[in-house]
């Protein structure tokens, strides 16, 4: 009876230490699935970025041009209305300097009124 006892015994370890590398695998498989899920996930995630981000270089692109000649127009708006400035500064330049040398140099005081 002990003989018998000894290899049922001997099964149940035999049993137990099978079971435990059975586990032992189905950790190890569900460790490594979750390392290549998450990695999986990495690249769908940085693939969407890159979609987005082209989309995104894509919209701005197409919005920005009417901006860049807007801001090219304006532009030539201020170069002319400054060139314009600048000849109307010239042509009365020689008349508000000679008015104001005979406004400093030609002095008329005035006494002032009693109130």
């Amino acid at each position: 009876m002990s003989a018998q006892n000894s290899a049922g015994i001997q099964t149940l370890l035999d049993a137990e230490r099978e079971a435990s590398k059975i586990v032992q695998k189905a950790r190890e498989f569900r460790t490594k699935r979750v390392r290549e899920a998450r990695d999986e996930a990495k690249k769908e995630i940085e693939a969407y970025r890159k979609a987005k981000d082209e989309e995104f270089k894509k919209f701005e692109a197409e919005h920005t041009q009417g901006n860049k000649q807007a801001e090219d127009e304006a532009n030539r708006e201020a170069d002319a209305k400054i060139k314009e400035i600048q000849a109307a500064g010239k042509k009365g330049q020689a008349q508000v300097v000679d008015d104001l040398l005979k406004a400093v140099f030609e002095v008329k005081p005035v006494p002032p009124e009693k109130a």
